[in-house]
């Protein structure tokens, strides 16, 4: 397996922080993305390498076994295992590391021998292991989860077509079982993580499964008492207003909030806060009835 030098690719030092890596996958995921360069072979090649670079630096167990083993990084545990086994064998037989029966090149060779030679016909040698696990992001509108739907996505070059579930969170990671790399001597696939972030363009604030509205009340209105039409996620509902209702009331629409995830038919709440409108460019006739108010009170 040749070394591959995920710092390069990214473009960043060994001692990168954790946002100087997203930063710079960003930036380069952006450029090469297979959807801005079609039928470009190199960009498509380009893209992959930056998303393996991506999943182990991203990662920080990922990245502390990449930064010991090399290119060995996926069998690090093996590797300590077997040394520990070894030492032991070794020690039992009366060697040891002080007397110079015992070197860390001892254990390069037999790490080489269990997991370098993928072609060998020792059993060890033939060893399988699940192939690496792929991240990528999604970015949608609030409008677009609040129905469950399909849609595909690309990643490394593959489309993948997946069943979005209303309610996701921004922020939210899924797993897709089996669409990650490819197994490793008949070991089973990776997986693919997506994480979701979710762009808010409606009037509405979410918090969790419930939703947040401003309506705007007329002073009569809210003096008077009546009837008011108000929009919600989907479809307008009518509401009574009792009299004298104040400025900043609070009322809940139970289940008119958001898709609960994953639980059909669940739905948080609507709260909606009244904020009364004062009249402005009042007539002459208008500012006498004001007038005549205030006297009475």
């Amino acid at each position: 397996m040749t070394f591959i030098d995920y710092y390069k690719i990214l473009g960043i030092p060994k001692n990168a922080t954790e946002k100087d890596i997203k930063k710079a996958y960003r930036k380069l995921a952006r450029k090469y993305h297979p959807d801005l360069n079609p039928d470009n072979k190199e960009a498509e090649k380009k893209f992959k390498e930056i998303n393996e670079a991506n999943e182990v630096l991203s990662n920080a167990e990922n990245r502390k076994k990449y930064d010991k083993y090399g290119k060995d990084w996926k069998h690090g545990e093996e590797f300590e295992k077997a040394k520990q086994q070894q030492q032991a064998q070794r020690q039992h037989q009366g060697y040891s590391a002080a007397n110079g029966g015992y070197s860390d090149q001892d254990f390069s060779d037999y790490f080489e021998s269990m997991f370098g030679r993928a072609k060998t016909s020792s059993n060890r040698g033939n060893r399988n292991f699940k192939g690496q696990d792929f991240n990528a992001e999604l970015q949608l509108d609030l409008k677009d989860v609040y129905s469950t739907h399909k849609q595909v996505l690309t990643v490394n070059g593959a489309k993948i077509r997946l069943t979005i579930p209303s309610g996701v969170e921004n922020g939210q990671v899924i797993k897709i079982k089996g669409k990650g790399g490819k197994g490793i001597n008949g070991g089973i696939n990776g997986d693919l993580y997506i994480k979701f972030f979710i762009k808010n363009h409606t009037q509405f604030k979410r918090e969790g499964n419930n939703l947040y509205a401003t309506v705007d009340l007329d002073l009569y209105t809210s003096i008077l008492g009546g009837e008011i039409t108000v929009d919600t996620f989907n479809g307008k509902v009518k509401i009574k207003i009792a009299p004298e209702t104040p400025d900043g009331t609070k009322i809940k629409l139970k289940g008119k909030g958001f898709p609960v995830y994953k639980k059909d038919n669940q739905f948080g709440d609507l709260i909606v806060t009244y904020r009364i409108k004062i009249p402005t460019k009042l007539s002459d006739k208008e500012k006498e009835l004001f007038t005549e108010l205030q006297k009475l009170r």
